[in-house]
């Protein structure tokens, strides 16, 4: 099952990963689901060697959206990407996928679609900010495991507490009271 078209309608807010900077995160939505990983057994296999538990983890980022229940670490993504907005979140911090939420990372990880951990890995779209919408990552992602959409912006800002709908639908902003 590809990733949920309207998953910020239909998930909450679990969490954030952060980028080291101070300025530029995403969320992680959840609840997470059984998908494309839980039934890979190139990801069973590497979760069993780990002894590590395969749960429902939920999707990272919100206009650059992977959903890590999906993400069979195939690395299409990573390899297509002209701007590098995502890593192999295990090359930077190896912990368990459940246990990347509410992490900071510097963005250092590995951008090299061959390099990830193994198949427990997950792309992460740490550089979300630097998306340019080209949508190669979506075309490429073997389980349709990824959703880019500029209008989910929307879904971040309302979760960030910072969606001011005058501005962000257009509108002229709001008169000063004298």
């Amino acid at each position: 099952m590809p990733i949920d078209p309207d998953f910020p309608k239909n998930h909450k807010v679990l969490g954030k990963i952060q980028l080291s900077d101070g300025e530029h995160f995403h969320y992680m939505w959840g609840p997470g689901k059984t998908g494309e990983a839980s039934e890979n057994e190139e990801v069973k296999a590497a979760y069993a060697a780990r002894g590590e538990e395969q749960v429902p983890l939920g999707v990272s980022g919100t206009m650059v959206a992977v959903d890590w229940d999906s993400c069979v670490a195939d690395g299409a993504c990573i390899e297509a990407c002209p701007v590098q907005v995502f890593q192999w979140y295990r090359t930077e911090k190896d912990v368990p996928a459940k246990d990347a939420i509410n992490e900071t990372f510097e963005g250092t990880g590995s951008a090299v679609k061959e390099e990830r951990k193994d198949y427990t890995d997950k792309a992460d779209p740490i550089r979300e900010h630097d998306c340019i919408w080209c949508m190669a990552c979506v075309s490429v992602c073997p389980p349709q495991a990824i959703k880019v959409d500029q209008a989910a912006l929307e879904f971040h800002e309302k979760a960030e507490g910072t969606y001011n709908e005058s501005i962000s639908k257009g509108g002229a902003p709001p008169p000063h009271a004298h």
